[in-house]
């Protein structure tokens, strides 16, 4: 599966300041790292969130938000932005600070 080249663009312009954030091809789209954890990434046209298990539920409830299924059963913490989820850049800097957020409490790898 492709991935959304121009989601990669803004993200990488998002990111360009971030020191620890690498780039990586995985489930057949592309995920963004931040000090070794998974943070955020783009699986065809849709965004892929480590949002964590305590804003979990919360963040279900959002539009344009749904479980992230891959693997063909839920996988807790993480979560798929349908494309109007982030349509403008502020809405995608707003799931990349979260993300962010999130991922910084997690111990470096």
């Amino acid at each position: 599966m492709a991935y959304d080249e121009g989601v990669a663009a803004r993200l990488r312009e998002l990111f360009l300041e971030r020191p620890g954030l690498t780039e990586k091809k995985m489930f057949g789209g592309l995920a963004f790292m931040y000090r070794g954890h998974m943070l955020v990434g783009i699986i065809g046209e849709s965004l892929m969130a480590r949002i964590g298990q305590a804003e979990y539920e919360v963040v279900l409830k959002w539009p344009h938000v749904r479980e992230m299924d891959f693997t063909g059963k839920p996988m807790k913490g993480y979560v798929y932005v349908d494309p109007a989820g982030f349509e403008s850049d502020s809405e995608l800097g707003k799931w990349a600070n979260l993300c962010i957020r999130i991922n910084a409490s997690l111990p470096p790898k």
